[in-house]
């Protein structure tokens, strides 16, 4: 795949979702089933021999990505919501966004111990989401075998909180 290409298909959003910021919108992606196909081979590939054995996708966009990625490597999928909008007994972790915190949850159910998990977002910027999701995940004892993304921005670091862990980004934003 042409990275180019990909980055072509980001629709940039100045001043969204508040002035200053420049919000990357995957949204375009989504008409494209040869380019979606492309981000799941990719992300596949990068677990071809790691035998995972479930998808955790976070709110919102991760789902997307997520549940398709769980389709192709056929393996179930758990999402990962914020807090108030799963129905059964949850996990919640509480963290720090660059503009405010926040509280996502999992249903205490959705992991087991023996798990082999890729966590899937749409973005790794600060990190903050991510590293909530690895503290959720903890909570069953369950292996972290990396996390995937579609867009990175890597002026906000998010990365390195992420060390030791596999991380991969597919379009990487300076």
């Amino acid at each position: 795949m042409s990275i180019e290409l990909l980055k072509a298909a980001i629709r940039e959003i100045q001043d969204f979702p508040k002035k200053g910021i420049l919000f990357r919108d995957i949204t375009p992606l989504l008409k494209s089933p040869i380019l979606m196909n492309e981000i799941l081979d990719i992300m596949a590939d990068n677990y071809k021999d790691q035998n995972p054995t479930i998808i955790v996708g976070l709110e919102s966009r991760g789902f997307i990505f997520g549940m398709a990625l769980a389709t192709k490597m056929g393996v179930p999928f758990a999402p990962i919501r914020k807090k108030g909008k799963l129905p059964y007994k949850t996990y919640s972790v509480t963290y720090d966004l660059e503009y405010g915190s926040d509280t996502i949850e999992i249903h205490q159910d959705a992991i087991n111990s023996k798990d082999r998990i890729i966590v899937v977002d749409d973005l790794l910027a600060t990190g903050g989401t991510a590293i909530a999701a690895e503290k959720l995940i903890k909570h069953f004892n369950a292996k972290v075998l990396g996390f995937e993304f579609v867009i990175e921005l890597e002026s906000l670091k998010g990365r390195e909180k992420l060390k030791g862990y596999n991380v991969n980004a597919i379009a990487v934003y300076p």
